[in-house]
């Protein structure tokens, strides 16, 4: 099939999926934009917001709208690896012999959301280190594989909130994405209002499958970059290393530890993701840019007097995305 005809049928597709989304959820265009972007990309996100905007009816809408497999961990202080790996338990048989079998916890599945995930210790949150990167987790010596497609949704309060732990930058540097939920208009708020007030939820069906989600990974990854828009991705990122040349004045003032690889790794499918949403089979300057926030804000660690002085990630990034020039050696306005 020629480029034409597969990129009018992931438009056609993603437009189904969006239509479903737009039933129950009002708003949150970005975000939506950017979990359909690490749904395309093989990646996992984090969506970060206070209570009540709406980040968990979110990932359950998204299930309801996809043929995949969906279980939901409930992050609490309490819970244990094994409460979301599964562990080993004794059965016996009919002759009164016993054995082991490992019992399948619930992070055997397509789609998981792991609903405020920083209200556990950060030994817990460590169990879906080996699930997000490898799709596979260990327990004792025997590994077990996890369905594909897999993509973990978890959700967090901001860490200022009482009864929250940081998550590790190791487990942080698992999401592709980390997206934030902001709060509505007042449009937006009359209208989610009506709908939650009223009449019932309207239900929402399903509409794309796993071969055909993975159809569009493939053709998310066969988007075309060229080797001087790859090279600005590769700028930006060393932008953020204090002791590179590359380096802007925040970034040589105030960071610690600059983006790694996985942040460039990042930017590149999110830019290729938006370009199939807007129907282009080539990544764009524009892409690279709008992809770099949320790529980049969950890698970037300020130092000392950058926590001091309060300065914001957003703004450093900004900065970057502003004074890192374009193949013609001019900084973006």
């Amino acid at each position: 099939m020629s480029d034409e005809p597969r990129l009018a049928l992931a438009h056609e597709r993603l437009e189904a999926l969006r239509r479903q989304i737009a039933r129950r959820i009002v708003g949150h265009h970005d975000l939506i934009n950017g979990i359909l972007a690490c749904l395309l990309s093989s990646g996992h996100a984090l969506l970060e917001g206070v209570p009540g905007l709406g980040k968990t009816l979110l990932v359950k809408t998204l299930s309801d709208a996809l043929h995949l497999e969906f279980a939901r961990i409930q992050f609490t202080p309490d819970l244990m690896p094994a409460d979301i790996i599964g562990t080993q338990v004794v059965l016996q048989d009919e002759e009164g012999r016993r054995h082991f079998q490992f019992q399948q916890g619930p992070v055997f599945t397509q789609l998981l959301l792991a609903d405020e995930i920083n209200r556990a210790t950060p030994k817990t949150q460590s169990a879906l280190l080996e699930a997000m990167e490898e799709k596979r987790v260990t327990v004792g010596r025997t590994g077990h594989a996890l369905q594909e497609p897999f993509m973990v949704l978890a959700t967090q309060n901001p860490i200022e909130m009482e009864g929250t732990y940081p998550l590790p930058e190791a487990q942080l540097d698992r999401f592709l994405l980390k997206l934030k939920a902001t709060y509505p208009s007042a449009g937006e708020l009359s209208e989610i209002v009506d709908r939650t007030t009223g009449a019932p939820m309207p239900a929402v069906e399903p509409v794309l499958n796993a071969s055909e989600l993975l159809e569009l990974r493939e053709l998310v990854r066969s988007v075309v970059i060229a080797s001087h828009v790859k090279d600005y991705a590769i700028r930006m990122v060393l932008a953020t290393h204090a002791a590179n040349g590359h380096a802007t004045p925040m970034a040589r003032r105030y960071v610690r530890h600059g983006a790694s690889p996985r942040g460039l790794l990042a930017i590149v499918l999110t830019a290729k993701a938006l370009a199939l949403f807007a129907g282009r089979i080539n990544v764009s300057f524009d892409d690279l840019a709008a992809a770099a926030p949320p790529a980049l804000r969950h890698r970037i660690l300020l130092n000392f007097e950058g926590e001091a002085e309060g300065i914001d990630v957003e703004d450093l990034i900004a900065e970057v995305i502003r004074e890192t020039p374009t193949v013609h050696g001019k900084a973006r306005a």
